[in-house]
């Protein structure tokens, strides 16, 4: 029936199942834990635990929403590790903000070709 109004089969990957679970301080941040399990619920300890982070800091352009996976092995170790998590995360997303506007400073300006009646002069990035 999927095919009939072309949206496309979606089903769970029970290869990849985790259980998440969130921890807050209500200030800083959040880290996420996502446990893999087996399809039954049960922890499947053939795959690790995986760790993120993520955090909002004012900026003058307003909230800078920043998410980050963290290589740790414990919630203790998460913990400890996400001011440094964080201040990574920033200097990413500045280097990357920097990388986009060199991106749109070195675009070529190139004036419309082929004129028509009205007058060709417009530029077009």
């Amino acid at each position: 029936m999927a095919n009939e109004s072309n949206l496309p089969d979606i089903s769970f990957d029970v290869a990849n199942l985790y259980q998440e679970e969130l921890f807050t301080d209500r200030t800083a941040g959040a880290i996420r834990r996502l446990t893999p399990v087996t399809p039954d619920g049960l922890r499947d300890t053939t795959r690790p635990v995986l760790f993120s982070g993520q955090t909002q800091l004012m900026t003058p352009g307003g909230v800078l929403p920043l998410g980050f996976e963290m290589e740790v092995e414990t919630l203790a170790e998460a913990i400890a590790q996400f001011p440094n998590a964080v201040r990574l995360a920033l200097e990413q997303a500045i280097e990357e903000a920097r990388e986009m506007r060199r991106e749109q400073q070195s675009r070529i300006v190139v004036p419309e070709v082929g004129g028509g009646m009205g007058g060709g002069g417009r530029i077009q990035l």
